[in-house]
């Protein structure tokens, strides 16, 4: 049953970060829909959950270690000879997104850094490169186990904010800003929401292929993944209510309404965001560390060089890499989840 525990929190370890954590993805897909965006959530969780189990029983059956084994099922299954390469071009558009998303989440700790604390995004941004590179060096074994102490930490703060907002939040005023946001395109973008997401998951998922066991475990992993996302996107769908500013122009939505009527929470809830940014950005390095080093003595110079890049790309912003990459990405992924879907 342990196992069950260690590949769950690392699954929401790696979808909890920057965006999901601040309210930005929040905002985005879903409360900017207005109450569409609440049934949006719901089937977009719910999707996230057929792929992370189909995902788990094709690494049993198929016994699966990396990415490229796991495109050659996909891939080889749905395409005749002819068309070969375009395993090796998803590989490559796989692993760009992975990498620029590792980069999107060193961004956001720069971030939160000068939104927060007032200091200069870089040195926030340097930070989080350098705890990284160390977790790097330590592979598989250190994502699991720093998943393993942060995220159930992170489960019961944001739920503790979440009960208080509550007592906060003017249930009719924010049920009349919801009306008044119910626009379209909702489905559509619950789907790329889900979509951007699987593109993280899977590589993770896939490293963990060592603590998978049986379809019990899949369905157990499964249904306490879906569970605790769903409660906390809804935690954090309800805090966006109390947002009393333009919240398209606010790059921390949450941590904005947190410091505004739960000052005392100011640091408790900072903490909630670099470590929820710092889970997710492990995961991912180690992801894209796996699926593009074939010698593993080679990871140190990799994600050495990756973790600097990184630092230097963070200037462009947080908020403004999640508006322009996701949903460009959602729309890449909607191959491999139909094709995952039809396994």
């Amino acid at each position: 049953m342990r196992n069950v525990f260690k590949v769950t929190f690392v699954i929401i370890g790696t979808l909890i970060g920057a965006g999901f954590a601040s309210g930005q993805e929040m905002y985005i897909f879903f409360y900017s829909y207005g109450f569409n965006g609440l049934f949006g959530l719901v089937i977009s969780t719910l999707l996230m959950g057929i792929i992370i189990f189909k995902v788990l029983k094709m690494i049993q059956k198929y016994n699966i270690t990396n990415y490229k084994e796991f495109l050659n099922v996909i891939v080889n299954k749905s395409f005749k000879r002819k068309y070969f390469n375009i395993k090796n071009i998803f590989e490559i558009i796989i692993n760009i997104f992975i990498l620029i998303t590792f980069f999107i989440m060193i961004a956001g700790f720069g971030a939160y850094f000068e939104q927060s604390l007032g200091i200069n995004h870089f040195l926030g941004s340097a930070i989080l490169a350098v705890l990284s590179f160390i977790v790097f060096l330590s592979s598989v074994k250190g994502l699991v186990k720093v998943n393993e102490i942060l995220i159930p930490i992170l489960i019961g703060l944001i739920f503790i904010v979440g009960i208080l907002n509550f007592s906060h939040l003017n249930f009719i005023e924010f049920s009349n800003n919801l009306i008044q946001n119910n626009s379209s395109n909702w489905f559509i973008n619950a789907i790329l929401y889900c979509s951007y997401n699987s593109i993280l998951l899977i590589p993770s998922i896939i490293a963990l292929n060592k603590y998978v066991n049986n379809k019990k475990e899949n369905i157990a992993i499964t249904m306490l993944t879906v569970f605790i996302v769903l409660l906390l996107s809804i935690i954090l769908f309800s805090i966006l209510g109390n947002v009393d500013t333009d919240i398209s122009k606010v790059e921390m939505p949450v941590v904005y309404v947190v410091e505004k009527l739960f000052i005392n929470l100011k640091y408790v809830y900072g903490f909630v965001i670099i470590s929820s940014i710092f889970t997710t950005s492990i995961s991912l390095g180690t992801s894209f560390l796996n699926n593009v080093c074939k010698n593993k003595n080679v990871f140190p110079q990799v994600a050495g060089i990756m973790c600097i890049i990184a630092v230097g790309i963070s200037n462009f912003g947080f908020a403004n890499l999640v508006n322009l990459l996701y949903p460009i990405f959602g729309y890449l992924g909607l191959v491999q989840i139909f094709y995952i879907i039809k396994q």
